[in-house]
């Protein structure tokens, strides 16, 4: 006997802040990209780069949500909804690869200082806070509900941190005239992006392998459920990520008298999607009498 809870709890609609943040941070791409040439600077054309892949990432992440909330086929009976994984473990690795570049062109920079045009750097730079911050902002309410929002988020912040270092480097080099300052900056900005990207590439992997998500105690599931009336033991308990916002279960529970309870199954839907936002839920009722045991169960090490 099973039940399957499709709950309507949907995610809050980003749509506007991925259209307003896409060109916004196009427009400054290409700003970037005209002074950079103008000014002789290799750093605003350095960070144009950097930006444009970060549009290019918001855009991908966009295009996962919107797939995310296709409807299920024949061959694809959960929709795209593992897309938004996807999206979130490729923001996360693009957004470490970006980080590598500019490492690498910081250490190149200490033998070959390059001749900074500081005071066009430092007000383009300003504008890139600006827009980076405004953007952030925008996806700041969802990044701990939606992973691949969380992915927006630190792009955009991780950008305005890096625009806020081009000009403190740019004042630096302007008063003192040392352009070592430069790659110095950049290092540091580098090794705060890598702080605060790794818990999300660590978590889109895990929800990529069909881990149990995060915010869910596994044990404390397992705890509600053999604790239910009439329960005498759970078994063939799955929990993963169906999308960076919603999640499943599947369990077998045995039940010895045998009799169906619809009213108890009503009570493991709410009660698990109240208490530890499982939304997507299977449950099997057994007597029992089976002797047949999960495989993956008993070879499984605690």
């Amino acid at each position: 006997m099973g039940s399957d809870h499709n709950h309507s709890h949907a995610p809050a609609n980003f749509n506007t802040a991925f259209a307003i943040g896409i060109a916004l941070n196009t427009g400054y791409v290409l700003f970037e990209v005209v002074f950079g040439i103008l000014g002789h600077s290799l750093a605003l054309l350095a960070d144009a780069g950097h930006n444009l892949s970060d549009v290019l990432g918001l855009l991908h992440a966009w295009c996962a949500g919107a797939m995310a909330k296709s409807l299920p086929t024949k061959r694809k009976t959960y929709g795209l909804r593992g897309t938004s994984i996807l999206a979130a473990l490729f923001s996360a690795i693009f957004l470490l690869v970006s980080v590598g570049a500019i490492a690498w062109e910081a250490l190149r920079r200490f033998n070959n200082p390059a001749e900074v045009a500081a005071r066009t750097v430092i007000w383009v730079s300003l504008l890139g806070i600006a827009i980076n911050t405004a953007t952030a902002l925008m996806f700041m309410s969802g990044r701990k509900g939606d992973l691949n929002i969380r992915g927006a988020f630190l792009h955009m912040a991780a950008d305005a941190a890096i625009s806020a270092g081009v000009v403190v480097a740019g004042l630096a080099i302007l008063f003192t005239g040392r352009h070592w300052i430069d790659p110095v900056v950049g290092l540091l900005i580098c090794a705060v992006i890598i702080w605060g990207t790794w818990d999300l590439l660590r978590e889109s992997v895990n929800l990529a392998l069909q881990g149990v998500p995060r915010d869910v105690d596994l044990d404390a599931v397992e705890r509600f459920l053999s604790a239910l009336p009439g329960i005498a033991k759970v078994h063939d308990l799955h929990i993963w990520a169906m999308s960076t916002t919603e999640i499943a279960l599947t369990a077998h529970l045995v039940k010895p008298d045998g009799d169906l309870d619809d009213p108890l199954l009503d009570r493991i839907q709410h009660e698990l999607h109240d208490r530890f936002g499982i939304e997507h839920i299977t449950v099997q009722l057994e007597c029992g009498t089976c002797q047949r045991s999960c495989q993956q169960e008993s070879e499984s090490v605690v």
